[in-house]
C-alpha cells in the first residue's frame, strides 16, 4: 500500500495538548510502565498491541540490517499490525528488494509505504541534489516529515531503540511519552544486549539484508551510505565526513530537535 504525504511542517500539523491531557498521558505511560516493568519484549509488544492504555500503535521500520528481528516479534504477535517504511526514493535497490521479501515471508498485510508527494519533490529538489547543499534539509523532505505526518493518525509507534546505545538511553523504558505529540513510544527492545538481536536472528532463520555482508552495517539512502571498513564504528558509513549521525526527528516542547538513532 503506497501512500503520497506533502512534507507540512510537522509542528503545526500536531495537536496541542492541555496539561490536563499530559497529565493523563503520562500516568497511562506510568501504568504501562508498571505494568510491564518486569516482562520482555514479547509481553512488551503484545501489551502495546493491544491493551486499551496504548490506544492505537503503529511500527516504523527501515527495513535495514537488523530491523527484521522486531519484524519478526510483531508478525507473530498481530501480522495486521500497520507498519511505516519510508521511501526516500534514495534507497539501494537491495533495500527495495529486502523490504518485499521480508514483508511477504512474514506475511506482514498492513505496510504502508510513504513517499513525498512527486509534485513537491520536484518544486524543492528538482534536480535531486538537495543533499549535496543540505542534507538535513534532504532528510526533512524525503524522510523525517513524511514520516510524522504518517504517524499523526496513530496514538504512538514501535521503535527498535535500546539501552546500550548510549549514555542517554541507559534508563530507557518500555514505554515513553512524547510530550509535543502526546504519542506513545514503545520501545521493546530497550533491554536487549548487542548480540540479542543477532541470536535472535539466527535462531529463528531470518533473511539478512544483503548489503550487510557487503560491509554496510548500517543502510540508509544510497548516496549517503558507505562501507564501512573493520575495526570502523557501524555507522560510520552514515553521512561519512559530516558532524552528522541521524536522519530521525523528534519533539521537545513543541521543537523538532535532532537525537541519536530511533529504529
Amino acid at each position: 500500500m503506497n501512500f503520497h504525504l506533502p512534507p507540512n511542517t510537522p509542528a503545526e500539523g500536531v495537536p496541542a495538548r492541555s496539561p490536563a491531557e499530559l497529565a493523563d498521558l503520562r500516568a497511562r505511560v506510568d501504568a504501562l510502565n508498571t505494568r510491564y516493568r518486569h516482562h520482555g519484549a514479547v509481553s512488551v509488544l503484545t501489551g502495546a498491541l493491544n491493551d486499551p492504555e496504548a490506544g492505537d500503535i503503529a511500527l516504523v521500520s527501515s527495513f535495514g540490517a537488523e530491523s527484521v528481528a522486531l519484524l519478526h516479534l510483531v508478525a507473530m504477535i498481530d501480522r495486521s499490525t500497520p507498519v511505516l517504511f519510508i521511501d526516500t526514493r534514495l534507497l539501494f535497490a537491495e533495500t527495495l528488494a529486502y523490504q518485499q521479501e521480508v514483508a511477504e515471508r512474514l506475511h506482514l498485510s498492513n505496510v504502508r509505504i510513504i513517499r513525498t508527494d512527486p509534485a513537491t519533490l520536484a518544486a524543492q529538489d528538482p534536480t535531486d541534489s538537495l543533499r549535496d547543499t543540505s542534507t538535513d534539509a534532504c532528510c526533512a523532505l524525503r524522510k523525517t516529515v513524511p514520516l510524522e505526518n504518517a504517524l499523526q493518525g496513530f496514538d504512538g509507534w514501535i521503535t527498535g531503540r535500546k539501552r546500550f546505545q548510549s549514555s542517554t538511553r541507559a534508563a530507557l523504558e518500555f514505554f515513553e511519552l512524547e510530550d509535543a505529540t502526546g504519542r506513545i513510544k514503545v520501545n521493546p527492545l530497550a533491554h536487549w544486549a548487542p548480540d540479542d538481536v543477532r541470536a535472535y536472528m539466527d535462531e529463528n532463520r531470518l533473511p539478512r539484508h544483503p548489503l550487510v555482508a557487503q560491509g554496510y552495517p548500517s543502510i540508509g539512502c544510497q548516496p549517503c551510505t558507505s562501507k564501512v571498513a573493520p575495526g570502523e564504528d557501524p555507522r560510520a558509513g552514515r553521512w561519512r565526513g559530516e558532524q552528522k549521525e541521524e536522519c530521525g526527528i523528534h519533539f521537545v516542547n513543541g521543537r523538532m530537535v535532532r537525537k541519536g538513532p530511533s529504529t
